[in-house]
């Protein structure tokens, strides 16, 4: 399937890359560019640049970078086509009919397949037989029908083939079951249900579509929990349950959970921006999915060792998202004089929304909390046990980016060691200036790379000729800001000449014409390009032109040559050129 390339040109420029952008990134005016955080990876330090005359982005800390298209399809995690029709909506633009490739049509197919399962199974929900087990257990947790209606809740009837039945009936092959990780395969080419007696969570994407499920069994069994496996449209590292209804929330923090079912019990309870990981720990792209949706984070996990470990696994990979975090942690309780773990569905139940609201305020920074746990680990009423401890919080109070905070937990440090505060401020110098020095130590390593560098992300596009691709790196930069130089080059310059075949490619789209026989924009050009492609050229033009007129473009076309016969072996050639040149 191919759209006519009139149609996305006008998608393009309807489509203003620096208002798409911004519906996802707070962007601020610098100079020429707009800047604001990357949506692809965390950090602190805006590096994320669109530019409005080019209609380009361009991220310099990943290198992320493409036209309005291609950041739409990476931000939501969708295809090309997915990406247009967004696109094309936003503006009002009518999709034109296109015959679609059957590879093409396989996700939406797998779409609407999920959309009817999560429909039979919130169905047999509410059977009398076949749902009952269900209702129960949604009964014990206090979870009510109009909560269960919210998510979507369905039930797993505990037959091996009720759903594949239901969706052969509705047209549904079991390839495409098995594609959509409902069924698995069986002997003979048959498929049985994958999920059977078990209460059904619906996994729904920010954009309102079911995209695989959640099955906890109903009774004894293993697994106790079991998810979706990867598909095309299933990836447990890029969704966060409960994030479709979190995203409208009110409240000004979203509070990152362990389970499903506490984010049904928060919701339920008032706290509408509660969300979950899909049984893994916290990823990258799970940290920027919330960051473009709040600024304030509340780590809420479970209390027991293993959920200690996730907070500190999540406190990692939030390090430097530019959220402000904090930590909520809930108390342990005793059964019959054994601690046992509180996770926030527990603590609803027990203590009620108002006490949780109450922590809630009062959680504290991952510093304190990091701080606190370690108090715990160690007997300060030792000397090698203090010491140990005072090694250790020396070097958590100096990963701290504040000199204030600095200051405000060297002091509590000193206070609960026993030590005075000169000490450890010391400490924490020393601790910095070594940390200040590794980092000094990488920058320098990086410095002796720059020619490996300057060379694309992509390895398939990596240049052979560093000289002659800086020149054809040099002319497609010189000719999108100056088109008017296009016809000049074109006479002397051929796509065959270059010694990139991506270059070659870019500079072959620059010579193109649409049908008012004007040259195609930067935009246009890269919509033409892969991923990978675009990337680069994005970066490349975010950068200026070191020179510009027809004396630069004969420059650059000089050297593209002399490469060209140099590696042709064309001696005679080269020397004809030389003494052309010096004449």
């Amino acid at each position: 399937m191919r759209l006519p390339e009139k149609f996305l040109d006008e998608v393009i420029a309807r489509n203003d890359i620096v208002d798409v952008v911004s519906e996802y990134v707070h962007l601020t005016p610098q100079g020429a560019n707009y800047f604001g955080l990357c949506p692809f990876h965390s950090e602190k330090t805006p590096s994320f640049s669109v530019s409005r005359s080019k209609q380009i982005y361009h991220c310099f800390g990943c290198s992320k970078g493409g036209g309005v298209i291609s950041f739409v399809m990476d931000v939501e995690n969708i295809t090309f086509l997915e990406a247009v029709e967004k696109l094309a909506a936003r503006v009002g633009l009518q999709m034109p009919h296109v015959e679609y490739d059957p590879k093409d049509r396989r996700r939406p197919r797998l779409l609407e397949l999920l959309r009817v399962a999560a429909r039979f199974y919130h169905e047999t929900l509410y059977r009398e037989r076949d749902g009952a087990a269900a209702r129960e257990y949604l009964d014990g947790r206090r979870i009510t029908k109009q909560t269960a209606t919210r998510f979507g809740l369905g039930a797993a009837p505990d037959d091996w083939t009720a759903l594949t039945r239901h969706l052969s009936d509705m047209g549904y092959t079991g390839n495409e079951m098995v594609d959509a990780g409902v069924a698995v395969h069986g002997k003979n080419g048959s498929v049985y249900d994958r999920f059977r007696r078990r209460l059904m969570l619906p996994v729904i994407d920010q954009r309102g579509r079911v995209v695989g499920f959640g099955g906890r069994i109903l009774g004894d069994g293993e697994p106790k929990y079991l998810n979706s496996p990867e598909t095309m449209v299933f990836s447990k590292r890029r969704l966060l349950y409960g994030l479709n209804l979190a995203k409208n929330t009110k409240r000004k923090e979203f509070i990152l959970c362990e389970g499903n079912i506490d984010v049904i019990t928060l919701h339920q309870a008032g706290f509408d921006s509660a969300v979950a990981t899909m049984g893994t720990a916290l990823t990258k792209e799970q940290v920027q999915m919330i960051a473009r949706y709040t600024s304030e984070l509340v780590i809420c996990y479970d209390n027991d060792e293993a959920g200690k470990k996730a907070t500190e696994r999540a406190v990692e990979t939030l390090g430097d998202s530019g959220l402000q975090v904090r930590i909520l942690q809930l108390p342990r309780r005793l059964v019959d004089g054994v601690p046992v773990k509180t996770d926030p569905d527990d603590f609803i139940k027990l203590f009620g929304a108002d006490e949780f609201e109450k922590r809630l305020k009062g959680s504290g920074s991952p510093a304190e909390y990091k701080l606190n746990e370690l108090f715990r680990r160690f007997n300060l009423n030792t000397d090698d046990q203090r010491v140990e401890y005072l090694k250790e919080a020396v070097r958590i109070v100096a990963g701290l980016q504040s000199a204030v905070e600095r200051e405000v937990y060297a002091g509590r440090v000193a206070e609960s060691a026993g030590v005075s505060i000169q000490a450890v401020e010391s400490e924490v110098q020393r601790a910095r200036k070594r940390v200040e020095g590794a980092k000094k130590k990488k920058r320098d390593t990086e410095v002796l790379r720059v020619e490996e560098q300057r060379q694309p992300k992509d390895r398939a596009l990596r240049y052979a000729n560093m000289r002659s691709a800086s020149a054809e790196e040099g002319i497609i930069c010189l000719l999108m800001e100056d088109p008017s130089l296009v016809p000049y080059a074109s006479e002397k310059l051929k796509p065959e000449d270059f010694s990139s075949e991506f270059l070659a490619k870019v500079y072959a789209l620059i010579l193109e014409k649409d049908e008012a026989l004007e040259y195609i924009p930067p935009a246009a050009v890269l919509a033409r390009l892969e991923p990978g492609e675009s990337e680069h050229l994005s970066k490349l033009l975010q950068s200026p032109a070191p020179a510009r007129g027809k004396k630069a473009a004969d420059d650059y076309i000089d050297v593209i040559v002399q490469e060209k016969l140099i590696r042709a072996g064309d001696l005679n050639a080269l020397a004809a050129k030389y003494r052309q040149t010096k004449g």
